[in-house]
Order: structure tokens, then sequence, then C-alpha cells
């Protein structure tokens, strides 16, 4: 029977892909992000401890407030705040996770924010 195209799955098993070369360590940790249709997530994520030093979302207070939909401003606003709060943490360098997405719009506005903010990738 014919199966219909999943983008989901496709996109899982190009994040596997990437997942298999970027890792997150103590003194670079990996900063993943997730895109949904209506939000865009970020986490400075240790991989040796399996903790999450760092998150921010379209959700938090500060980024709900902003005029207009879910907009590449956002995301930028996203990777700022995410990076402020790493940097809080003491991390300065990160490995970028792109989550399987393309490196386009939305995930490149968050890269680009938390490169503004003083992240180095």
């Amino acid at each position: 029977m014919y199966k219909r195209f999943d983008r989901n799955a496709a996109r899982k098993r190009r994040h596997l892909r990437v997942r298999s070369k970027v890792v997150g360590t103590p003194v670079r940790p990996r900063l993943n992000v997730f895109r949904s249709n209506q939000h865009i997530y970020a986490q400075v994520i240790d991989d040796a401890a399996g903790v999450t030093l760092a998150a921010a979302s379209t959700l938090d207070a500060a980024i709900k407030e902003l005029d207009g939909g879910l907009t590449v401003a956002k995301a930028a606003a996203v990777g700022r705040l995410v990076a402020e709060r790493a940097k809080a943490r003491g991390v300065a360098q990160v490995v970028f996770d792109r989550g399987g997405y393309l490196y386009h719009g939305r995930v490149k506005a968050v890269a680009d924010g938390a490169r503004e903010a003083g992240l180095e990738f």
C-alpha cells in the first residue's frame, strides 16, 4: 500500500544524522532548536551530564509581549534570551543543533540572535 510522505519522520531522521556528529560537552554544550507551527524553543544542553543549562521559547512572558504573530523577530529574541541565560550560567561557546530543520528562517534567526548576545558557535 502507498504510504504518504511523513514530513516529521523525515525531520527526525535528519536530526538523528546531525546528532551523530553534534554532541554537547561541559565545555561546549549544545544549543538545540525545536520549531513548531506556533512556537520556537531553544535549549542549551550538556549531553555528558544530561542537563539543560538554559532554555527560552516564544512562550516566555518577555517574548509574548512583543507585537505581531510568530515572526523571525520573535525567533531572534528567543536566541538572545537563551544566550543571556546561558552566559549567566557561565557558558560562552556552544555547538548549534538545528534539529533536522533547514538552516533558514526562524532557525537561522535563533542562531543569529544568540550570536548577537555573545554566544560563540
